[in-house]
């Protein structure tokens, strides 16, 4: 994957030795959601929340917009019910857009 900058990259790459998951770790900033192509700030107040940013923190680099609501209106296009329905395994990367 490309990156507009080096501490983007640094950020989206980072490995905690104590938090496997980086909603836990509090020195992990910024996530990368790939089925969505978004990029957001990690909310850490013990859940899985992220705010969507359209734009680099460190280079102001445009990001790509999010595909969440597209991911979303194709599923309820296919009748699925992503709540309740299991999710078909191209839709939980990025295959389907790409």
């Amino acid at each position: 994957m490309e990156y507009c900058c080096q501490q983007m990259q640094d950020q989206i790459e980072y490995e905690c030795a104590q938090h496997a998951d980086p909603y836990d770790c509090p020195d992990a900033v910024v996530t990368y959601v790939r089925k969505f192509d978004e990029y957001g700030l990690i909310i850490h107040d013990g859940g899985r929340s992220h705010l969507i940013i359209c734009y680099c923190p460190w280079c102001g680099a445009e990001l790509p917009v999010s595909k969440r609501e597209t991911w979303f209106a194709k599923l309820q296009a296919l009748g699925i019910d992503p709540g309740s329905d299991s999710i078909p395994p191209e839709y939980e990367s990025d295959a389907w857009y790409r």
